[in-house]
């Protein structure tokens, strides 16, 4: 039989379900089974382990993170045991396992760190084997020492996984957490190498394929290079809180006072090596403009105070440094593609440093040109720092950026300068002249005659911030007749002051 010719025929369409196939029709029956079919349909396209491994291949979610395991001792006893101890043992032996337990923890990591991270990059040729040494440091040689810490403690837990006395262990072992002062002191250096190392392609995509696999927790390498760092300002916390729970009949109860001791004293012998570390860090990025910049006192400190980035009363950026002995103020500039500290004017001797808190407000910031013809916010969280001998004529008005870094910076200069006031008698310090802003930047040469003309050279900006300066108003409301001019070829004259009060300062 033929079909005849008139017929029309219907194009056949892509069958992506069985249910297609049946017609609509008016018997439920047949369209729920219809229905039913679909609906396999769409749950095989979702859920089949064939699409799992071919077609969704490719866009497969990550794997998820690696996690640590966190079961706590007492989810480990059996019901006998764990009914046998009294609530305060059991939080005594929660806090030892858990000591027990990052221990481990920190094993893991610093292989982890060796075999995921020192090893491919050295074998690939990423880093050089002394930028590695420099950036891990003697790592591998830590291993030991926390592992023989994991065995003694292994040793002194009992069949049913109490531990009777662990202030023994911990006071024998904890001095050798002295080997921790040439890794921790290198930090800082090793940090700005691998800063530096990132801008490189090869290693920033190495680094970033790191974090994204599993057995990186999605830490970063410097997180797994600090883990140590971490882990030591941990002891004394996890030594109080098993000295907490710990009966005082008990004999490891002075012990444990004891051992608190030990590794206090060895974090302060830390903390103070690696503060010096850091201070020659810095000092050795420091960058002289003139020979009369260098004071013996920046050489030979041996304890950085404070530092950070604060603002002038122009705006400008600075980076300032308070050594125990002496304030540097700088600019941070780049010289190779490494990052070094410019001095910036005179440095000023902590026993000459005058401190003034000054109050919200009371300075407009950004210079008088600017503030004359702007709609300037009155500057907060200022403070002054000066010379108290006017002979220098240098006076700085510095801006940080909240509440909470000016109070730090003023606490510091307070317990800095502290010393050195005792000795000088009050009457001396109310007779300090009035100092204004400084007018030269950058010049150190400039005698300490004020009223000499200066004639060496400075840079654009300096001349733009010394145009600033120079036709701004003294922020104190009790100095009067201030007159200052300033001729055509750029060459400042002297000042002439004539101070109608004398100006409290607020001294520390």
């Amino acid at each position: 039989l033929q079909e005849p010719s008139t017929k029309r025929v219907r194009p056949l369409a892509r069958v992506t379900s069985l249910a297609n196939l049946i017609s609509p029709v008016r018997n439920g029956a047949v369209r729920r089974f219809g229905q039913t079919i679909q609906s396999f349909a769409l749950r095989s396209d979702s859920k089949s382990p064939g699409c799992a491994q071919k077609s969704c291949s490719r866009s497969a979610a990550p794997t998820p993170p690696k996690r640590r395991n966190s079961v706590l001792w007492s989810e480990m006893l059996d019901v006998n045991t764990k009914e046998s101890l009294s609530t305060k043992e059991i939080k005594r032996q929660e806090a030892i396992y858990e000591m027990s337990r990052g221990e481990q923890d920190l094993i893991e990591d610093l292989k982890l760190a060796r075999k995921a991270y020192h090893d491919p990059m050295l074998k690939l040729s990423i880093m050089s084997e002394e930028e590695l040494t420099h950036i891990f440091g003697d790592l591998d040689s830590y291993i030991p020492l926390h592992e023989d810490l994991l065995a003694s403690l292994g040793e002194a837990t009992k069949p049913d996984g109490t531990v009777e006395q662990i202030g023994p262990i911990l006071v024998k072992w904890l001095p050798r957490l002295h080997a921790y002062k040439g890794y921790c002191s290198n930090q800082l250096a090793a940090k700005a190498l691998l800063d530096q190392k990132k801008q490189d392609r090869r290693v920033q995509d190495f680094l970033q394929r790191c974090l994204e696999s599993p057995f990186s927790r999605k830490l970063d390498l410097w997180s797994f290079l600090d883990i140590p760092r971490s882990r030591l300002v941990k002891y004394p916390l996890l030594l109080k809180e098993i000295l907490r729970h710990t009966p005082k009949d008990h004999p490891d109860i002075h012990i444990l006072e004891e051992a608190i001791s030990i590794i206090q004293g060895v974090l302060s012998d830390i903390n103070l090596k690696k503060g010096e570390s850091e201070c020659q860090y810095y000092i050795d990025k420091l960058e002289y403009l003139d020979e009369k910049q260098k004071d013996p006192r920046i050489e030979g400190s041996k304890a950085l105070l404070c530092h950070g980035e604060l603002k002038n009363k122009n705006g400008h950026k600075l980076y300032v440094f308070l050594f125990q002995d002496i304030l540097v103020l700088t600019r941070p500039v780049t010289r190779n593609e490494r990052q070094a500290f410019q001095v910036y004017r005179q440095p000023i001797p902590v026993q000459e440093l005058l401190l003034e808190d000054l109050q919200d407000g009371d300075v407009k910031m950004g210079g008088s040109f600017r503030g004359a013809f702007g709609n300037s916010d009155k500057a907060k969280n200022i403070f002054r720092v000066r010379f108290q001998d006017p002979s220098p004529g240098q006076s700085h008005t510095l801006q940080a950026n909240d509440v909470f870094h000016k109070q730090q910076w003023v606490n510091c200069i307070r317990s800095a300068i502290a010393p050195f006031r005792r000795n000088v008698p009050a009457s001396e310090l109310k007779e300090l002249p009035e100092l204004s802003e400084e007018l030269e930047e950058n010049n150190p040469s400039v005698p300490n005659v004020p009223g000499q003309k200066r004639r060496s050279g400075i840079s654009q900006m300096e001349l733009d911030e010394s145009a600033a300066e120079c036709g701004s108003v003294l922020d104190s409301e009790e100095a009067k007749g201030v007159k200052s001019h300033r001729t055509s070829s750029g060459h400042r004259k002297s000042r002439e002051k004539q101070l109608s009060g004398k100006r409290k300062e607020t001294l520390v």
